[in-house]
């Protein structure tokens, strides 16, 4: 439990949006099942990084999801039968549902 006065207890919230954490659950979970493993999760995680930094990326939480879901994209491409096209359908199809569902309703993803 949480408690103010805890010297070890963080300071902030350590994700800032839910997704974010869902990103790193899915990390550890693909990891888990051997979907791939924890180096080479560390290793496409700290070249997102790097690409981020280089391309002068400003050093963020949002810059970290960022990098976390763009590695998690590419291992999950190379080590699974989910193919990066396949990624950026369903993306555009959530984009797409987002956008035309009514604020304060529920999104949902039609079979694609």
């Amino acid at each position: 439990m949480f408690r103010p006065d805890d010297p070890l207890a963080p300071r902030d919230a350590a994700f800032d949006e839910a997704w974010h954490a869902q990103t790193l659950a899915i990390a550890e979970t693909m990891i888990k099942a051997q979907q791939f493993s924890a180096t080479d999760w560390a290793n496409a995680l700290g070249a997102a990084l790097k690409s981020a930094t280089q391309a002068g990326a400003e050093d963020t939480a949002e810059t970290y999801y960022l990098c976390a879901l763009k590695a998690l994209e590419t291992l999950t491409a190379s080590h699974t039968s989910v193919a990066s096209s396949d990624l950026t359908d369903r993306k555009q199809a959530w984009e797409k549902a987002y956008r035309s569902t009514p604020h304060g309703k529920p999104v949902t993803l039609g079979e694609t």
